[in-house]
């Protein structure tokens, strides 16, 4: 067996190691760790010229799992194979490039933060591996996106033309920046989940970029989280209440950039306004996928001191309202 299968067969579902009752600095310092000891490279773990791995015509492997909001309506259902296997392409080298986007504004807006941070600092240290890991995504997702060979846009129009300057607030702004981070990776990383533990089949492509994905970002989001709880100590009272209705708008926001299809996307797709309207977000089904969504998300605010009478309503407003989870990852009832 060649040296990159023998890294290929390595792959763990959920890599952020025990952190519990550590100082920030001390979290920093093991998560640096496990950085140096548990990383992928993109062109090394994904054996992207192996037969298996090659897209060919007709592969059912492509069809979106019922879990995806998209692929579990009547209207995907009752389209023919060959149509379902199409969108399935398209919506899944999408997601991919939106993924690679938003790695590409925590990148700029990370390096914008890290500019004048003083030395001896691990949270530079440990923010470089994440810049380090976030670069080798970028190049699994692109390679995802052009082996697949659909040219797709990714985010919509107004995102990409914003993102550039999204990173300038790295510096600045950096509570709203780390909300924006776990804004673009906590659906990502809710969504991926849910589709490896549902057992569906998919490409191997698709499979393997998932599994590399969610094994590193447990790191990125466990930082992101201890990030905002140390900075949150020094929040003053105007200062919190300002950031609780901003909190759940940046995840809602941003959570549409993610999992919505953008218009060109309905319109190559051909997407019917109806079920647009019903997917995202007023069917049962989605939005309690909405809601679920945010279950970690609604800890780290409980534990940020960032839920209020106020805020709660702004919550219930956008629809992504609800229990907080007990635990990071914690699995969501089906029941609606």
């Amino acid at each position: 067996m060649t040296a990159t299968a023998d890294r290929t067969a390595e792959i763990a579902p959920d890599t952020l190691p025990v952190t519990e009752g550590l100082s920030y600095q001390e979290t920093l310092k093991v998560l640096s760790e496990a950085s140096v000891h548990q990383h992928f490279d993109a062109f090394l773990d994904i054996a992207w010229d192996s037969p298996e791995f090659e897209v060919v015509p007709n592969d059912p492997r492509w069809v979106l799992p019922e879990i995806d909001s998209l692929g579990g309506t009547d209207w995907y259902k009752s389209l023919p194979l060959e149509r379902q296997i199409e969108i399935g392409q398209y919506r899944l080298a999408n997601i991919m490039k939106v993924g690679l986007q938003f790695e590409q504004v925590l990148i700029g807006g990370i390096m914008s933060h890290l500019i004048a941070m003083p030395n001896n600092r691990a949270e530079f240290r440990y923010s470089t591996h994440e810049v380090t890991e976030e670069c080798h995504h970028t190049q699994m997702f692109q390679e995802g996106v052009n082996r697949i060979g659909v040219d797709v846009q990714g985010g919509p129009k107004w995102f990409v033309k914003i993102a550039p300057f999204l990173c300038l607030a790295g510096g600045p702004l950096p509570n709203i920046f780390f909300f924006g981070i776990l804004a673009g990776e906590e659906p990502i990383d809710y969504l991926q989940k849910s589709v490896l533990r549902s057992g569906h089949e998919m490409h191997p492509i698709i499979e393997r970029v998932m599994q590399i994905h969610v094994a590193e970002e447990a790191r990125h989001i466990g930082f992101a989280h201890s990030y905002l709880v140390e900075r949150s100590k020094d929040y003053g009272k105007l200062q919190r209440f300002g950031l609780s209705l901003a909190y759940p708008i940046i995840m809602r926001t941003l959570c549409d950039v993610i999992m919505k299809p953008s218009r060109q996307m309905q319109k190559d797709l051909g997407i019917p306004r109806s079920v647009m309207r019903e997917v995202y977000w007023k069917s049962d089904k989605s939005s309690k996928l909405l809601r679920d969504t945010f279950g970690d998300v609604r800890m780290l605010a409980d534990e940020l001191g960032l839920m209020n009478k106020v805020s709660r309503q702004v919550w219930k407003a956008l629809g992504i309202d609800g229990p907080s989870s007990r635990f990071r990852s914690e699995p969501k009832s089906a029941a609606v």
